[in-house]
């Protein structure tokens, strides 16, 4: 196997390089600049942007496998960069396989896509619809994007599937848990609503493990092909609960301040509405989409995942919250910044 794995210096898609480089593949990476610890391992790297054509094409060619990962995450932002980089970049994937021979797709989606407004989502599986608005330009692109990858499934030689990993969690997590970490040192961690939130995570190796059981699953007349998987531990955590316990286990103080959904969603759509008439670039300490991603239930049935994929988690919670705190325990007086580039 010669794959490609498109944000491979980042959180996930490092991982994803190191479980395939035990494979023995060949692996190339696209990124918008140069990982020479993953050059010190024998990966190639391509540098470019995937929003470029060019290259992408120069990333994808001599390929058989791409794994997607790249995206442009957060919750807020302008609706041009979110969907050039989400979508165009997503696109030129796709274009670029089909002409250069690529036979198998992996795409890292989100459970997100499915999330249009205030609802809680519990124990819903894949047959559940695509919402018809979005109040984030994230989950919004990603979903038009994962639309894409799943309509071209059989063209032109080209297979697909879609992976929905939700709160992926670890060593090295370059978002969630310094995300975390520096609010609450600077005291602005606060809890929206009841505190009584079920919803699902992923430990990193288990969302790995799925994507290669994906890719070796994608083949003619598999029921793989074309499908979309949540994907999750499989036991849903009291969301705050388990948000102080890490910040307990970090030996930083408890999330104390409480504010109520409804306040959290309408000071998200003021805060959404001045940002927006005055240009304002920085995100919001608010939106509407976090205040229900913080506050609501969400989690998944992983039953698809199991019976197709044969997916069941490889890491257990407990045993990947240990590896996590201890790895994150040795950088808690690092600036959050400088925890974005480990």
């Amino acid at each position: 196997m010669k794959a490609l794995v498109t944000g491979g210096g980042g959180f996930l898609g490092r991982v994803i390089v190191e479980k395939l480089l035990k494979r023995g593949t060949y692996v190339r990476v696209l990124g918008r600049r140069k990982y020479p610890f993953l050059e010190e391992q024998g990966v190639e790297i391509v540098t470019g942007d995937i929003r470029n054509f060019e290259a992408v094409e120069t990333a994808v060619k001599d390929m058989d496998t791409v794994f997607h990962v790249a995206s442009m995450t957060g919750i807020w932002g302008k609706w041009k960069d979110f969907f050039e980089t989400n979508v165009t970049g997503t696109e030129n994937i796709l274009k670029t396989s089909k002409k250069n021979g690529v036979s198998r797709l992996v795409y890292t989606s989100t459970p997100s896509v499915i999330y249009g407004g205030e609802e809680n989502f519990e124990n819903v599986d894949e047959t559940i619809p695509y919402p018809k608005k979005y109040n984030c330009y994230y989950p919004a692109t990603k979903a038009i994007a994962e639309k894409m990858v799943l309509a071209e499934n059989g063209k032109d030689g080209l297979l697909t599937v879609s992976l929905r990993p939700h709160l992926i969690w670890g060593p090295r997590d370059t978002n969630l848990i310094p995300r975390l970490i520096e609010r609450a040192k600077s005291g602005r961690l606060i809890r929206v609503g009841d505190g009584k939130n079920l919803v699902d995570i992923i430990y990193v190796d288990n969302a790995t493990h799925a994507h290669l059981l994906a890719v070796d699953r994608l083949e003619e007349g598999s029921p793989v092909c074309g499908q979309a998987y949540f994907i999750s531990q499989g036991e849903p955590v009291v969301l705050w609960d388990w948000i102080d316990h890490v910040l307990f286990r970090l030996k930083l103080s408890p999330v104390k301040k409480t504010i109520s959904y409804r306040t959290a969603y309408l000071l998200g759509q003021l805060f959404e509405g001045i940002y927006t008439m005055f240009h304002i670039a920085s995100e919001p300490v608010m939106t509407r989409f976090l205040a229900s991603q913080l506050a609501k239930s969400h989690f998944f049935n992983i039953e698809k995942a199991k019976k197709e994929l044969g997916y069941s988690p490889v890491v257990s919670h407990k045993e990947g919250l240990e590896q996590m705190i201890k790895y994150f325990s040795s950088q808690i007086h690092t600036d959050f910044n400088d925890l974005k580039n480990l």
